[in-house]
């Protein structure tokens, strides 16, 4: 037997970190890369919906749940060819694998790049389609190639960085998610005692040091804990603050002329030929602020970029408040924010 299927009426909730969503029609978890192609593939062929689920941190779900087959993606495996002459480490990472498990190797082996994107929860395969990032790196840095499963192909195909048409938290894979299926990425990494260059400065300070120092990785590792987890942004079953899809909006990459009609004590960073500017800063200054709704959605105590689900909550609940916070800084400042987390079967 390739797969084991649950009973159908299981929640899509038990599977996000919002704890949201409804059921599945069918369920199958693919240990294997065999066992994802094959469900994949046999799903096309019948003409059956498809929705891959990992970890479950970037998704809000419909209460109505998905008609259709749900691939639960445990596939395993780490390949590491250490190349010291060349001053550098390829790490092939099966899609199933733990991301934060994969940071915390980096940092015990002195695989540079990926310290300051420690505690995102997730699998690896969701990385590169998402383009993770956070504290000033983005995995875009160290991703050499990505295997994967074409759909419209019916083929195994690798796409090279190059190919990949990394941008801030966008990739081609999430440009075309019925197409693509990630069944490997592979990784390249700088052996280095330090860290990457800390560029965020929010990070310099918490480490005391200027942007652009490097300092021991495990010391970037911890810093970014600590960030994370005073933002409710590390998971915990016991703190609702975490019941979240991590950061609800993308920060706003705007035009100048659209820059320079903000506030002047708005947030302001070059990206580009746009100017990016905080979603965060946004809602707080739109009169959302920590804690706001009446439940049982709300917005983090910690961190207004967070919609959580503080013990009852509903996908309906989530957009309701998730419309009103969008509104509510479109009306203010004359920008829609996007949301980060991928919509299944609801939108805003």
């Amino acid at each position: 037997m390739t797969a084991t299927r649950p009973d159908s009426a299981e929640l899509l909730a038990a599977h996000t970190t919002l704890r949201v969503g409804g059921p599945a029609r069918r369920w199958v978890h693919a240990r294997t890369e065999e066992e994802l192609i094959t469900a994949v593939a046999e799903a096309d062929a019948a003409g059956e919906p498809v929705l891959l689920l990992g970890g479950g941190s970037n998704v809000l779900i419909d209460d109505s749940g998905f008609e259709g087959v749900v691939v639960l993606i445990e596939t395993r495996g780490i390949t590491v060819t250490d190349s010291s002459a060349c001053g550098g480490a390829e790490v092939r990472v099966a899609a199933g694998e733990v991301w934060d498990d994969i940071v915390a190797r980096a940092v015990a082996e002195g695989w540079a790049g990926v310290e300051a994107l420690s505690g995102i929860p997730g699998l690896v395969g969701a990385t590169p389609i998402q383009n993770v990032g956070a504290y000033g790196a983005e995995v875009a840095s160290v991703v050499a190639r990505v295997r994967t499963w074409d759909r419209r192909e019916g083929r195994i195909s690798t796409l090279f960085a190059a190919d990949c048409d990394f941008a801030y938290r966008h990739s081609a894979f999430k440009a075309d998610p019925q197409r693509w299926v990630v069944l490997e990425v592979v990784f390249a990494f700088e052996l280095a005692d330090l860290s990457a260059p800390v560029r965020y400065a929010e990070l310099a300070r918490r480490l005391g040091v200027e942007l652009g120092e490097r300092v021991p990785a495990a010391q970037v590792r911890s810093a970014v804990l600590e960030l994370r987890a005073g933002k409710g942004m590390v998971l915990d079953q016991a703190d609702h603050d975490t019941w979240s899809a991590g950061s609800f909006f993308t920060n706003p990459l705007l035009e100048p002329d659209a820059a320079a009609r903000l506030p002047e004590d708005a947030p302001r960073y070059p990206a580009g030929e746009k100017i990016k500017t905080s979603a965060a800063w946004l809602i707080e200054h739109a009169g959302f602020t920590k804690g706001y709704g009446a439940g049982p959605a709300t917005l983090s105590t910690k961190h207004t970029l967070a919609l959580t689900n503080r013990g009852s909550a509903t996908a309906a609940d989530v957009l309701t408040l998730a419309r009103e916070v969008r509104d509510g800084v479109r009306e203010q400042f004359g920008i829609t924010l996007v949301n980060e987390p991928v919509m299944i079967n609801c939108e805003l």
